[in-house]
């Protein structure tokens, strides 16, 4: 393997517990950071949509030209997608009135056109495969589309299906295990199954974060957003600078 391999591959961090938690800390932080601005700040779903699209173009930007595996840009990317899928989702649902279905249905079908083409140009779409900019820019096109999808999908679980943040947070939890017990217990394919949790940590995520800054009477804790988001973003600094974050390995 030639050092330019290397380098792309140690950009790319160790899929391990820490990383899941993390993860849906990271997408119930762009929902209440991306409702503050959307919402609290009365910014709207597209201009918000605007600011948070711009911050994940740099974001994105900065960890292409990155030389390694650097756990606080890589992080601060992966907000950047969740944010900008809260307020897009929330822009295609609410202000382009096709609704929660419609836009899970035109998610989903963006979500696998990508995986779909990413495999067709290079023949792999797992994340220990990414050694080069052409597959970093598939890998974050990705995640940008399953985010956004995420967002969708909570909302639609929560609110037209009528199960609340809880019943959401309920379902998106077991299927979560499911898919924790399919990677012990089955031969299915771990890159399909670790796209299968990527994603359904999203809606997780939504739905928590909904929970914590929605109104008493919507059936939320009618907590600030401001705080949420602080409060989180203070929990994933913890767990970056506390615990020890290697980069994925070929093969792994």
């Amino acid at each position: 393997m030639n050092d330019t391999t290397k380098n792309a591959l140690s950009k790319v961090p160790e899929v391990t517990l820490l990383f899941w938690i993390i993860k849906i800390a990271a997408t119930t932080l762009g929902e209440t950071g991306g409702d503050a601005v959307s919402m609290s700040m009365n910014l709207g779903y597209l201009f918000g949509t605007v600011i948070f699209a711009a911050i994940f173009f740099l974001a994105v930007m900065a960890q292409i030209k990155a030389k390694g595996f650097h756990p606080f840009l890589y992080w601060t990317t992966i907000i950047a997608t969740t944010t900008v899928g809260t307020t897009l989702a929330d822009y295609a649902d609410r202000s382009l009135g096709i609704g929660y279905a419609g836009g899970s249905s035109l998610l989903l079908i963006m979500l696998m056109a990508s995986l779909a083409i990413w495999y067709r140009t290079l023949g792999s779409v797992s994340v220990a495969s990414i050694s080069s900019t052409k597959a970093e820019v598939f890998y974050w096109v990705t995640i940008m589309f399953s985010q956004t999808l995420g967002t969708a999908l909570g909302d639609w679980t929560a609110d037209t299906a009528g199960l609340g943040y809880e019943g959401g947070a309920m379902v998106f939890s077991a299927l979560l295990l499911l898919v924790v017990a399919a990677y012990f217990w089955t031969k299915i394919s771990h890159t399909i199954l670790f796209w299968a949790a990527f994603i359904l940590t999203r809606p997780l995520g939504a739905v928590v974060g909904d929970f914590l800054d929605k109104p008493i009477d919507a059936g939320g804790l009618s907590l600030s957003r401001y705080t949420a988001s602080a409060v989180l973003l203070a929990f994933i600094l913890a767990c970056i600078l506390i615990f020890k974050h290697r980069a994925a390995k070929q093969g792994h």
